[in-house]
């Protein structure tokens, strides 16, 4: 690290748990971020401001305004643009130091595997269960990290999943996608304006704490917020054998798990 480094992440390297190895961890270290929403705008200002050296922003949609009252990552000089392209403009003017890569269309079969296996880790912002499948069948195959948040009403929740550990459960086994419900949209049914933030940034939380190696993720554990009594509920996590995506059946188990990559983002 120069100098002008040292001293815009002194307050990182001053905290004995993360240091300096732990902070060139970051500066090192890669992010696939999908969705620039409301929990992507918290995810994607805490990962840049903190330094993490390359991130990828992946979102097909157009800032409109509607989304101002939680996506804080846009402007209103932005309405119309694509989200991907209005996040970056305001990520650069918080540390140009770091990359930007945009990805302003949705991400498909070989194009998902390809970007998935760039990055050290995937943070997913996305807002549905197609989306949040296709993640995480991806992040299995190349065996990353996966950090999963979804926000709707004033429900908030969190969890992580890490493809290296051969232990980790994955998002099928927690909302298997044969049994997915009805989607439930911000469109219809109105989120809480901070809610996304909270668990957007808990989501850059994990991927540094991850990516760093500090602290203890929430690999196993899924973390539900009641936003309207602010109460946390934790929930255990257990790796079904017999899950297809990540059980012995699934992509772990299989010789050709990019072949069986199928869905779209």
């Amino acid at each position: 690290m120069d100098d002008d480094q040292l001293l815009r992440y002194s307050r990182h390297i001053l905290l004995k748990e993360f240091g300096i190895e732990g902070q060139e961890k970051l500066l090192a270290s890669s992010a696939l971020v999908v969705g620039a929403g409301g929990l992507g705008s918290a995810a994607l200002l805490y990962l840049v401001s903190a330094g993490v050296g390359r991130i990828v922003i992946a979102d097909a949609d157009k800032v409109d305004l509607t989304n101002l009252q939680r996506q804080i990552v846009h402007r209103e000089s932005s309405l119309g643009l694509n989200k991907a392209i209005s996040a970056a403009q305001t990520l650069h003017g918080i540390n140009p130091s770091c990359t930007i890569e945009v990805v302003a269309d949705r991400l498909a079969g070989d194009a998902l595997a390809g970007q998935v296996a760039a990055v050290d880790i995937v943070v997913d912002c996305s807002d549905n269960f197609t989306t949040r499948h296709a993640l995480n069948r991806a992040c299995v195959a190349q065996r990353k990290a996966l950090v999963s948040g979804a926000g709707i009403r004033f429900d908030g929740q969190i969890t992580s999943f890490d493809f290296r550990r051969n232990d980790s459960p994955c998002y099928h086994c927690l909302f298997p996608e044969h049994d997915a419900g009805e989607e439930e949209r911000c469109a219809v049914m109105g989120v809480f304006a901070p809610l996304v933030g909270i668990i957007g940034a808990m989501q850059a939380s994990e991927a540094i704490r991850i990516i760093a190696d500090v602290g203890q993720a929430l690999i196993g554990r899924l973390l539900l917020l009641d936003g309207l009594a602010m109460t946390w509920h934790q929930i255990k996590l257990v790796r079904d054998p017999q899950c297809p995506v990540c059980g012995q059946s699934g992509l772990f188990g299989s010789n050709h798990a990019q072949e069986r990559l199928y869905a779209q983002v």
